[in-house]
């Protein structure tokens, strides 16, 4: 117990002088810098939409104008946001395929620090703001954000390009919301998540353990989880850029073990800039349900329990979700080093989806969960792909 307790003080001890040598002004450029400001220095400056979902949600949605005859919409991934496809400057995607000259869009979900907003509820006393999972993204944000970008554009669909999470509501909106599958000429699914009953690792643990997870969280009454405002929000946006101390605790020693290990794409001086804008929120309903998709082994919506079930569902378990009305045309884009998006889990979604036209397994071995938007040289081994879905579907 000593040794521990040792261990313990002495990691205070030194995040305590660090940090008290850690200024704004020390921050590297682009970890200062929001997504205005880094598509600006990159040469795009965006222009804002404020989206409002038909239950209130008020959404930033970017744009980067181009000359491209069909929009391109960038859904980000869990407790991300649109800086995603930006931080990696002129290799990011967005970047990439402004340059190209696409009409790229870049969107935030409900709850991230960008997303933090409503009509008429405060996410800050309002406990109900915080009562949504990726289900009412799929169904309420992406709906919302679509029908903007057609309307300001003229355009008949979309290309849509989701990373991890952002492919969860893709899914869903075109099970529930089927009309949308129309709409969307193709989706190009990176580290593509639905099944996650083969995840291993850290992820895998939390999984297993979910009933005691939902437990405490609704002991707790923690709405919120990793805002900038929460106090691991504030402890990870503190620690995680710390030169060395930080990559070794934030990288190595939680990012690493759920998401799979590629120091060489992921390397200490681009963490530095990246901690200051990963994590930005998510509600605890959000995380609850995606450790329900692997403990309950399905695909399906939000468990209360089996009472709120019976009054919400008119069932005790809750619904399925319905992945044989998913038309839109779907290209998979999965790794063998993925520790979120398991091969098999993405064997399973592939064979339940009707209109799958595309399967990659990325030619880089050590590609991880978040190589497809974080990696150094992702402009390398992945975008080659991303390129051939696009002059198929979305020729310039």
């Amino acid at each position: 117990m000593r040794k521990y307790t040792a261990l313990w003080l002495t990691v205070t001890f030194l995040i305590s002088q660090q940090v008290g040598c850690i200024s704004a002004d020390d921050l590297p450029d682009d970890g200062a810098l929001d997504s205005i400001g880094l598509a600006t220095k990159y040469g795009h400056p965006p222009t804002q939409y404020d989206v409002v979902t038909e239950d209130g949600y008020i959404l930033a949605v970017y744009r980067l104008p181009g000359k491209g005859r069909i929009p391109v919409l960038l859904v980000h991934g869990f407790m991300d946001t649109s800086d995603t496809f930006l931080i990696r400057g002129n290799t990011s995607l967005a970047i990439y395929l402004a340059n190209k000259g696409y009409d790229v869009w870049l969107a935030n979900t409900r709850g991230n620090r960008y997303s933090r907003r409503h009509k008429t509820l405060n996410p800050d006393k309002d406990s109900e703001f915080w009562k949504f999972s990726f289900h009412e993204k799929g169904c309420y944000d992406l709906p919302a954000v679509i029908d903007t970008i057609l309307n300001e554009t003229g355009a008949n669909n979309i290309t849509a390009i989701g990373h991890s999470e952002g492919n969860t509501e893709f899914f869903i909106l075109g099970s529930e919301r089927k009309e949308y599958n129309s709409k969307i000429n193709v989706l190009l699914a990176l580290a593509p998540v639905a099944f996650l009953q083969n995840v291993q690792g850290t992820l895998g643990i939390a999984i297993q353990l979910e009933p005691v997870v939902s437990g405490l969280v609704k002991t707790l009454g923690i709405n919120e989880f990793l805002g900038d405002n929460t106090t691991l929000g504030i402890i990870s946006h503190t620690v995680c850029p710390i030169p060395i101390l930080g990559y070794t605790v934030c990288a190595y020693g939680l990012l690493y073990p759920s998401v799979g290990s590629d120091p060489t794409e992921l390397e200490q001086d681009f963490f530095e800039n990246l901690a200051t804008h990963y994590p930005a929120g998510t509600s605890t309903q959000n995380l609850l349900h995606y450790l329900q998709l692997g403990y309950r082994k399905q695909f399906a919506q939000y468990d209360y329990g089996s009472d709120t079930n019976q009054k919400i569902y008119n069932s005790s378990d809750p619904p399925i979700y319905q992945l044989d009305q998913v038309t839109m045309p779907v290209a998979l884009y999965t790794a063998a080093n993925d520790g979120f998006s398991a091969l098999a889990d993405v064997a399973m979604l592939q064979s339940q989806l009707p209109n799958v036209v595309y399967y990659l397994l990325s030619p880089y071995a050590l590609c991880n969960h978040v190589d497809y938007v974080w990696g150094r040289t992702a402009n390398i081994y992945l975008y080659p792909y991303i390129d051939y879905m696009l002059n198929l579907y979305n020729p310039l």
